[in-house]
């Protein structure tokens, strides 16, 4: 299903389904309209010599800069040849294109100034298949992720490098196979392409798309350790959650104990202890922080994915330019630091319920590492250790980006965001974040498989799931392919869609 850019509307789902899933884009010929009145007021102000930043003036440092009616034709073409100065690997293309995608629905609003036909190429590009080669390290968040946007913004050029059916091509040749035309750069063009946090948000957009899933799954895999340990379930009853009032930590509570229905622990018939550890009985109150975390971090981007984040920005009613700091990423940045960290919290948590299940003096009845054989064989001894180094490294990722601004531009640009180091940090935590459950998740199918009372419907379907990959460890054998496939599985998240088809909604 086509998705209207129109300024508003734009979810994270829709963006997800634009960047990942190559959903086709329309701009709304409301927008096209607000676009084009826009320019022509735009165009009246340049004949007049009005003067306007990064229009007829330089940028950054030189914004005090005028330009002569000739150095005007020609400041968008150097403008971008001077910011596409990243470096290294190139970002993936579903970021690119949900960048793209949110740049045009900021252009939707009609206060950017610039050509329909800028607007109109990136419509094309998506649709057909153009994706630029943006290097991933570059932005720091403010003026816009300027670098990364650049390269993006050379392909109006037919310049740089461009994605095309699984090639990489020159940009031009891209273009020209896919049958759209070079639209060049005029006065206004190459900044109002540009001058957003467009890469920062739409990563955080498809961060939170991929964190809201692995939270559920963390759900899953709490609940096969509970019942595992021989849990006392009373901590998880709704209602003990809605007295306190905590959306997350509701939602949390019912998550579980949807899980756990049918199972002789959720029904009395399994003896437990009056009170559990934290790591257990505190799980929807902790999941339940990460989720409203999370809530408010999405509330925050789909703010900036519907606002105008450009600089300068036009009134055409008014006929107003105002120059102010619309591509200030520090809005997202901040919530993006405080989901990202969340991950690492219900990472470390996970961890917990994992030790416990391996310590035999805490384990309820359980073998020691899980194995039939201790002293022979050491069981899943060693996955806690690989569990653990993920933790590190989430630990040390998790220091906010958000307070780490180092000025630039001689000091004109003395406060920027590092929203992209958050962004790209935050991909990295999850990545370790799929490590750590996949091996509670093993851990805690290893543990099932020694119990001999009745589990819950989403437990008993979710080791179902972990058995089509993982087998019972019935003697030692090498474990980094276990390891290995079971993040893969984490990260595919089959577990969570057969539960879910087994016992619905975990959200």
């Amino acid at each position: 299903m086509t998705v209207k850019l129109n300024g508003s509307g734009l979810t994270i789902e829709k963006l997800v389904a634009i960047a990942r899933y190559n959903e086709k884009v329309e701009l709304d010929p409301a927008a096209a309209e607000r676009i084009n009145k826009c320019r022509a007021m735009l165009e009246k102000k340049i004949e007049a010599k009005e003067i306007m930043y990064g229009v007829n003036t330089g940028i950054g440092e030189f914004s005090e800069v005028v330009l002569s009616d000739e150095q005007v034709k020609d400041f968008q073409k150097y403008l971008i040849y001077n910011h596409s100065a990243g470096i290294g690997d190139p970002a993936p293309i579903e970021y690119v294109r949900g960048a793209m995608a949110a740049r045009i629905n900021v252009h939707a609003h009609g206060n950017s100034g610039n050509r329909l036909e800028i607007t109109q190429t990136l419509v094309d590009m998506l649709n057909k298949g153009v994706t630029p080669f943006v290097c991933q390290k570059g932005s720091v968040g403010a003026c816009g992720d300027l670098a990364p946007m650049s390269q993006i913004a050379l392909l109006m050029l037919g310049e740089g490098k461009a994605y095309y059916k699984g090639e990489l091509l020159e940009g031009k040749e891209a273009m020209d196979r896919a049958g759209i035309p070079i639209p060049g750069l005029k006065a206004r063009d190459g900044l109002a392409t540009i001058n957003g946090s467009n890469v920062l948000t739409a990563m955080s957009a498809i961060f939170l798309y991929d964190a809201d899933r692995w939270l559920k799954q963390a759900e899953i895999a709490a609940a096969m350790s509970l019942e595992a340990l021989k849990a006392n379930m009373k901590p998880y009853t709704p209602k003990l959650h809605k007295v306190r009032g905590f959306k997350g930590a509701i939602r949390s509570a019912r998550a579980i104990c949807s899980m756990v229905a049918g199972g002789d622990l959720a029904e009395g018939k399994v003896k437990c202890k009056v009170q559990d550890a934290y790591s257990m009985r505190s799980t929807p109150q902790v999941i339940g922080a990460a989720h409203d975390a999370l809530a408010y971090a999405r509330s925050q981007v789909e703010i900036e994915l519907n606002g105008v984040g450009d600089n300068p920005i036009f009134f055409p009613d008014e006929n107003l330019q105002l120059s102010g700091a619309n591509f200030q990423g520090t809005p997202v940045s901040v919530p993006m630091d405080m989901a990202g960290y969340c991950i690492t919290m219900v990472s470390v948590m996970s961890e917990r319920r994992m030790n416990r299940l391996n310590n035999p003096a805490l384990s309820v009845g359980l073998p020691p590492f899980l194995t039939k054989g201790a002293g022979m064989f050491s069981g899943l001894m060693l996955s806690q250790y690989t569990a653990d180094m993920q933790i590190v490294e989430q630990r040390i990722l998790s220091t906010p980006a958000s307070i780490q601004s180092i000025p630039a531009a001689a000091d004109q640009e003395d406060f920027v965001s590092m929203g992209m180091n958050t962004a790209i940090k935050n991909f990295q935590i999850l990545d370790n974040a799929y490590g750590v459950l996949g091996i509670e998740l093993m851990a805690a199918a290893q543990a099932l498989d020694f119990r001999d009372y009745n589990f819950g419907k989403g437990t008993a379907k979710a080791k179902e799931v972990v058995r089509k990959y993982v087998d019972f460890l019935e003697i030692d054998r090498p474990l980094y392919p276990d390891h290995t496939r079971m993040k893969e599985l984490v990260k595919s998240c089959e577990i969570l869609e057969e539960v879910e088809k087994e016992i619905g909604s975990l959200g």
